[in-house]
């Protein structure tokens, strides 16, 4: 199982660095450990394409590297105390993507201009605002996850992303989407005349309509397929 977890880990890592949600060596995706040891997590200092299985390790809440090598993330608490709190999630993104840092930091909701952001909308994305340092605390980790709440997706404002999904597969898929959404309505602010966008019952529709489980399940393999060999 936990050979499965690591690759898993690592291809979701490699899909959000070739989406372009590399950041040198920062950002992080995790799967729950099935045994409630905690989060298999890369490890730090290495960007999110250079992930390997070996790269991978086993974090538990109190921050523990209990399998893997190397040097453990410092913001760890992001992904347990999100798992801690939401039972319902099984995989975590945190990255730093351009056009959702930027839209975030505008004071910009986000908007359904596009069919990726009814995937979020309604309700709201939430607004993380403790701060915009590193989550390095289990306390700011309790924080966060109290204000992601139910939500799919939050913005750490000033910082970054998280994206959350019952499985990896979702979460990841999630974390391509928000990007997507920021990227789209940014490039429609541009435009200038008056923008429109779905109401809330078409959103709740079209969200139902595009992003059923089977349709997500396809969306991650055609990432998958987009990898490099």
């Amino acid at each position: 199982m936990s050979t499965d977890l690591r690759e898993l880990v690592t291809t979701s890592s490699r899909i959000l660095g070739a989406a372009g949600q590399d950041d040198l060596i920062w950002g992080h995706a995790s799967a729950r450990d099935p045994e409630g040891r905690g989060v298999w997590i890369k490890s730090a200092e290495w960007s999110l394409v250079e992930v390997t299985p070996d790269r991978v390790q086993l974090v538990d809440p109190d921050g523990t590297v209990a399998a893997g090598e190397g040097t453990r993330h410092s913001e760890f608490p992001i992904h347990t105390e999100i798992m801690a709190a939401r039972p319902d999630v099984g995989g975590i993104v945190h990255t730093h993507p351009p056009y959702a840092v930027a839209l975030a930091a505008a004071g910009q909701p986000l908007l359904p201009v596009s069919h990726a952001a009814n995937f979020f909308v309604p309700p709201a994305v939430p607004r993380f605002t403790d701060t915009a340092d590193l989550v390095l605390t289990r306390e700011l980790g309790k924080s966060l996850a109290l204000t992601l709440g139910g939500a799919r997706a939050a913005f750490l404002v000033n910082h970054g992303i998280v994206a959350v999904g019952a499985t990896l597969q979702e979460a990841t898929v999630a974390a391509v989407l928000l990007e997507r959404a920021c990227r789209q309505q940014m490039l429609t602010a541009t435009a200038g005349g008056w923008p429109t966008w779905s109401p809330p019952d078409e959103s709740l529709a079209k969200r139902e309509h595009i992003y059923n489980g089977r349709a997500l399940a396809a969306v991650w393999d055609h990432l998958v397929r987009q990898l490099p060999a």
